[in-house]
C-alpha cells in the first residue's frame, strides 16, 4: 500500500510525519491563496491566522513538495490521522496530478491527495475569504497561537519557496507587507537592538558596529569615557622630601616594556 500527499503550506518545509519520499513540483489549476483561518496552531478563535489554501484558476500552477508513504497498512494509518489532525481546518480532500518540472504534460504522479477547503464561509467556518493586502497582513503581523505566530508562518514558507528554487510573488509581496507592519509598531529605541542583534557574532565588537576613522581608533578617543579618565599612566605621586638615597632608574628591555596592559 502506498499513498502520496502534497503540500503547499507549511508541509513544505515542516512535514511532522515518516515519509519514504520527498518530491518536488506542481499542481495545476490551483493557486495559493491565505484565505483560510487557523484558530487552534498560529492564532486563537479570536484572533485567528491566515494560513494556505488552495483557489481553483484555470492556467494557474502551484508548487510545493509531494510526499510518499509507503509501508503496512497501520504506518499509512497513523501518517494519515496525523494529517487529518494537524490539517483539521480543511474541510476536504482532493485527488489530483502533480507534474514535475521536467514534463508539463504527463503528470509524474496521480491521484496525489491535497487538503482543501470550501471557499464559502456559510458552509466552511474557517473560511476566511480574500482581503486587502494591508488588512492580511496587519492579521498576519498581530496573530499568536500555541504553535508560534502567524508571520514565522508566512516567512518560513516565503523561505521554503525560495529554497525550492520556485519563489513566488504573492508570498513575497504579503511577506514584505508584514514586514512594513513590523517595523511601523516598532520603537525607534528597539529597532537599534533589533538591528544590533542582526550583527553576526564575530562583528558584534564595539569598534566593528560603527566604522570608525584610522585616527580615532585610540581607546582614548572612543567619546564617553569623562575627560579626567582619559590619562593613562599611574597616578602622579606627590615628590616626597625624604632622606632616602636616589634610585638610578634603568629603561625596561622592549618585551617588558610591550607586555603591560
Amino acid at each position: 500500500m502506498v499513498f502520496w500527499v502534497f503540500g503547499y503550506g507549511s508541509l513544505v518545509w515542516n512535514p511532522g510525519f515518516e515519509y519514504d519520499e520527498k518530491v518536488i513540483g506542481y499542481i495545476k489549476d490551483y493557486r495559493r491563496v491565505f484565505d483560510l483561518a487557523c484558530i487552534d496552531h498560529r492564532g486563537t478563535p479570536e484572533h485567528p491566522a491566515r494560513t494556505c489554501t488552495l483557489e481553483q484558476k484555470e492556467g494557474a500552477i502551484c508548487w510545493g513538495a509531494a510526499y510518499r508513504v509507503e509501508g503496512d497498512p497501520e504506518r499509512e494509518r497513523l501518517a494519515m490521522e496525523y494529517l487529518e489532525r494537524r490539517e483539521c481546518e480543511y474541510d476536504g480532500k482532493t485527488l489530483v496530478d502533480f507534474y514535475k518540472e521536467e514534463d508539463s504534460l504527463q503528470p509524474a504522479l496521480t491521484e496525489v491527495i491535497v487538503f482543501t477547503s470550501t471557499p464559502d464561509k456559510e458552509s466552511n467556518k474557517y473560511y476566511l475569504g480574500p482581503a486587502p493586502l494591508e488588512e492580511m497582513a496587519r492579521q498576519i503581523a498581530t496573530a499568536n497561537g500555541p504553535c508560534g505566530n502567524n508571520r514565522d508562518y508566512l516567512f518560513l514558507l516565503e523561505k521554503a519557496m525560495s529554497q525550492i528554487g520556485h519563489e513566488e510573488d504573492m508570498v513575497i509581496e504579503l511577506a514584505n507587507e508584514v514586514r512594513k507592519v513590523l517595523d511601523e509598531g516598532i520603537p525607534k529605541e528597539r529597532k537599534l537592538v533589533l538591528e544590533i542583534e542582526e550583527i553576526p557574532k564575530e562583528r558584534k565588537s564595539v569598534l566593528e558596529i560603527e566604522e570608525i576613522p584610522k585616527e580615532r581608533k585610540s581607546v582614548l578617543e572612543i567619546e564617553g569615557i569623562p575627560k579626567e579618565r582619559k590619562l593613562v599612566g599611574p597616578p602622579h605621586i606627590p615628590h616626597n622630601k625624604s632622606h632616602m638615597p636616589t634610585l638610578q632608574l634603568h629603561p625596561l628591555p622592549e618585551a617588558i616594556a610591550m607586555d603591560s596592559s
